[in-house]
């Protein structure tokens, strides 16, 4: 009957029978990202209960926002989660990109120098920093410098050519590392890539400021960032963290004086943490928290489903199925664009909302080239939910992340590949 329903639903007999070959392989991969899940769960938990959560909590500030005891326990709980001394954890900030700008323009001053140890940042920072584009209000317009350090020739940081740097170069005052792949096609930055790092960089410059822009990698491991030495972490609440029902934000989490200064460009100099409303979306914020480390698995299995069932249907894939991961993202080489955008249109059509869409490559907002999203999420944007992305300029790669449920994601991928085989 399920196999009769699937192929009622579009989904060709092939591709049903290359998800059962692909299921088979993959199950021991399930068993030890569970290992994973329960740690998290745990250490959510820890955190609430630690604060003492309450109904009482789920507040509805408005205006100034003084007070609002939600607000200040959601600080506290992800502080407890990244062990670390200070968050600032809300609705107020847009996405995992205006997160990362907020960190770098809150903490660098002109004359600082920004370094990028994992090559070219994700596309919606170039603006940010200043490769790209004039008259945003960049850092390059403010007197900030970037360098960058790319990886070796194994997708390794170049810790040597980093320690060079910094001992020339008393200008460097923070170093960025991107634990995602982003738009690129190299395996994402394992925990423990991103404490060799920092130990090396620490030794020879204590003073450095340790950056991770850790967007899709929360829960990935029994392990953040922070845990392995870095100064500041940044992400979005409608990717991992948020568990699908956050509404909106995005979370900055490190040490005490540079979160204060991080909070005075958020509000105000002087203001900082004190003030700003939240809408009467702490409850979402929280219960998407409490959610996030079963979710962000559940996307991570559907992950790995795709990088089996794509690569079992003849296409190369990164990661690989078995492949040690930490970040959400599976990468597709199509080498043809109409492939790649007939995939996308497929995954479009696998969503919950908006699947009698058709998406098209645009010209999106913070991106250098065309950009094709399926997104038929409940949030928009929200990344933890079934999607798929792609610039549309050679290999022609597809990032598919999320998924809300395995079984979403499956049946998404499952239907997409049928639109192309």
């Amino acid at each position: 009957m399920l196999n009769q329903y699937l192929k009622s639903n579009g989904i060709k007999e092939h591709v049903i029978n290359l998800a059962e070959e692909a299921e088979k392989q993959i199950v021991d991969v399930f068993k030890e990202l569970d290992n994973i899940k329960m740690y998290n769960q745990l250490k959510v938990l820890d955190a609430m209960q630690k604060e003492k959560l309450s109904d009482a909590h789920f507040t509805f500030s408005t205006g100034y926002g003084y007070g609002d005891i939600g607000r200040d326990v959601i600080d506290k709980i992800y502080s407890r989660i990244f062990n670390t001394e200070d968050a600032l954890v809300r609705p107020h900030i847009v996405s995992g990109t205006h997160a990362i700008s907020l960190a770098l323009q809150g903490v660098l001053r002109p004359g600082d120098t920004l370094m990028s140890i994992t090559g070219t940042p994700y596309d919606t920072l170039l603006k940010v920093i200043g490769i790209k584009g004039e008259g945003y209000g960049s850092l390059k317009e403010f007197g900030i410098n970037y360098k960058q350090v790319d990886l070796d020739d194994n997708y390794k940081i170049n810790i040597d050519e980093v320690l060079n740097q910094i001992k020339n170069d008393n200008s460097i005052k923070m170093v960025s590392m991107q634990r995602s792949t982003g738009y690129g096609w190299r395996p994402s930055l394992s925990i423990e890539d991103i404490e060799k790092a920092i130990k090396s960089i620490k030794s020879s410059r204590p003073d450095i400021i340790c950056f991770v822009d850790n967007c899709y990698g929360e829960f990935l491991e029994t392990k953040e960032p922070t845990d392995s030495g870095a100064d500041l972490v940044a992400g979005s609440l409608i990717k991992n963290i948020g568990g699908g029902i956050a509404p909106t934000g995005g979370y900055i989490v490190g040490k005490k004086d540079l979160i204060e200064l991080i909070s005075y460009r958020l509000t105000a100099p002087g203001l900082g943490k004190d003030c700003g409303s939240t809408f009467g979306v702490v409850r979402q914020m929280l219960q998407g928290l409490f959610l996030a480390p079963h979710i962000t698995i559940e996307a991570l299995k559907g992950a790995v489903f795709c990088s089996k069932i794509m690569e079992l249907a003849g296409f190369e894939v990164s990661p690989k199925f078995n492949d040690r991961r930490s970040d959400i993202i599976q990468a597709i080489k199509f080498n043809d664009e109409k492939l790649l955008i007939d995939f996308c249109k497929g995954i479009q059509k696998g969503s919950p909302v908006d699947s009698f869409v058709e998406c098209e490559p645009w010209d999106m907002p913070g991106y250098s080239d065309p950009v094709i999203m399926a997104a038929g999420a409940f949030i928009q944007g929200s990344s933890i939910e079934l999607s798929a992305d792609a610039p549309i300029r050679p290999p022609y790669i597809a990032y598919v992340q999320g998924g809300l449920t395995y079984e979403h994601s499956k049946i998404g991928i499952m239907r997409a590949l049928s639109q192309i085989i």
